[in-house]
């Protein structure tokens, strides 16, 4: 929309003339020229390559050969829902240390480390699982799958929306802190979610407009409290 707007602002400043030609000129021909950027930027073929060596990336502000070595980490990860909408899942990449990608777009979304996005999934035509098949074989434990690791920790069902539910966000960030503690392996973190959710209900949730079905989210927040106690349990047991 940018590249059109600028090539046709051009053009009109350039076919109706008025006081003022050359600096209509110089401001048409500026304008076109954006425009032709814009677009030649737009239409550049996208490229995301997975090999033995490293990643071949070719994308907007991004358009190199990234061997192995110079990773890190790779995440794959969904952000928290907004609204009760999932988002998009996404491929981010850690540097390795002494290595440099500009700009910084992201963090590690479980220890803040800065990153860089590398992939959106709602721009491709592969699955999450695809991407993450490849990235296993030639990654190695470079690469982590967040959204799997998720799914194993506690499998959220998806909740029905209505008026005069629990606060979608607010759901979500507790399901969110619950999976997040139980993929940890830590007991003493797990311990912690689990007191969050804990106060959080009993404080009752708040009520929003339009929110979740405040029966099926008590039953999920539920369940994700006896996870959590369950695992301590074990880790009690275990415990030399």
């Amino acid at each position: 929309m940018l590249a059109l707007v600028c090539v046709l602002g051009g053009v009109l400043l350039l076919v109706y003339p008025s006081d003022g030609a050359p600096l209509r000129m110089i401001i048409a021909v500026g304008a076109i020229a954006l425009g032709a950027l814009v677009l030649v930027s737009a239409l550049r073929p996208f490229r995301f390559g997975i090999t033995p060596d490293g990643l071949s990336v070719r994308r907007p502000g991004l358009r190199r050969e990234i061997p192995w070595a110079e990773v890190d980490a790779l995440v794959l990860d969904e952000p928290p829902r907004r609204d009760g909408y999932s988002t998009a899942p996404r491929l981010l990449l850690v540097p390795a240390p002494g290595v440099t990608f500009e700009p910084v777009t992201a963090r590690h979304p479980i220890d803040g480390r800065p990153a860089i996005e590398l992939l959106v999934f709602d721009q491709v035509r592969e699955q999450p699982e695809q991407v993450a098949a490849a990235l296993t074989r030639c990654a190695g434990d470079r690469f982590v799958d967040l959204l799997a690791l998720r799914r194993a920790a506690f499998a959220a069902p998806d909740l029905s929306v209505g008026l005069r539910g629990y606060q979608m966000d607010r759901v979500d960030r507790l399901i969110r802190r619950g999976q997040d503690a139980l993929m940890s392996g830590d007991a003493a973190t797990r311990q912690a979610a689990r007191g969050e959710i804990e106060r959080a209900v009993a404080a009752r949730l708040p009520i929003a407009k339009r929110g979740y079905n405040s029966y099926q989210a008590d039953a999920v927040l539920d369940a994700l409290v006896a996870a959590l106690a369950d695992h301590q349990s074990t880790d009690r047991e275990t415990a030399p």
